[in-house]
């Protein structure tokens, strides 16, 4: 989940939130299709294998399992390579890029924030913005704008650090809001999935999430919710990210190669997004309706 930069470290503003760092990391796994392996430092990027540094329970991201729509995405490439796909696995979190990627435990790390520093980035492949989630037919329900009168009364969810905190706060709704923790073990908890618990039990009257968590998330809740791209907002703090692969900072072959597949491969890419109701932003920053789709289709 994109989070607000700060001036000396900027990890991956996700997950990608998303949501979705650790203050302690944990276990490190290294799986590949056919099983667990050995850990080896290499000295340049993998010829023999698509390794992937991922989160294990970064859902709708990543997981152990495979599921995530970036672990899709990572298949997809691994595809086009004609490479066996395998995964270096640790929770998001305060060292993430150094011990993985630095370390040259992997080569790739599939969403990363444009503009965020520690990597090289490939070509953007996606762009998605922060979204206000309310009950479909609700009394939120055609609100566009966090400046709109209806939500001068309404008790909105937030997850902290996040953008759209500065944005209820420059508009004074911060006092009414109801915060959500960004810092958590996404294998015990999941804000995105209590946030909008609390909105489907009447407990809060709104969310503001990351698009792509926000979309999966509200795609599956018995109650009809909709996802309301907020567009239309002041610039500053950005609430729109594009979002690329990230990748050593001296491997520029291996970024020309990953981009060569970006381009290659767009279209099965969009498939998955829209497939996780990711929403979806065009080169304008307007929202691009997709077709209807099931995740992990």
């Amino acid at each position: 989940m994109p989070r607000r930069p700060a001036s000396a470290s900027r990890e991956r503003f996700a997950p990608l939130l998303a949501s979705i760092a650790t203050a302690a990391l944990a276990a490190i796994l290294l799986l590949s299709p056919s099983g667990a392996g050995g850990q080896q430092i290499p000295d340049q990027v993998s010829a023999d294998a698509l390794r992937v540094c991922a989160d294990p329970a970064n859902m709708p991201f990543s997981n152990a399992a495979g599921e995530g729509f970036e672990n899709k995405i990572a298949a997809i490439v691994a595809d086009e390579l004609k490479l066996p796909l395998r995964y270096y696995l640790m929770p998001q979190g305060p060292g993430f890029v150094r011990n993985s990627l630095g370390r040259r435990l992997c080569d790739v790390i599939i969403g990363y924030v444009a503009g965020a520093d520690l990597v090289l980035h490939t070509n953007p492949y996606y762009e998605s913005v922060f979204v206000l989630v309310v009950k479909a037919g609700g009394p939120l329900d055609g609100v566009t704008q966090l400046s709109d009168p209806k939500l001068k009364t309404a008790k909105l969810g937030v997850i902290a650090a996040t953008p759209p905190a500065d944005h209820l706060l420059e508009l004074g709704l911060i006092g009414n809001a109801h915060t959500y923790s960004l810092l958590v073990d996404r294998r015990y908890a999941s804000p995105a999935e209590e946030m909008l618990a609390s909105l489907n039990a009447g407990e809060i009257d709104g969310g503001l999430l990351w698009g792509p968590s926000a979309g999966y998330f509200a795609a599956q809740s018995a109650t009809p919710l909709k996802v309301i791209p907020l567009v239309k907002e002041a610039p500053r703090p950005a609430l729109a990210y594009r979002i690329t692969m990230g990748v050593r900072p001296t491997d520029h072959i291996w970024k020309q190669t990953l981009n060569t597949v970006l381009r290659k491969r767009a279209d099965d890419i969009e498939k998955v997004l829209v497939a996780y109701h990711v929403p979806l932003l065009d080169e304008d920053g307007q929202p691009i309706v997709p077709t209807s789709g099931t995740p992990g289709q």
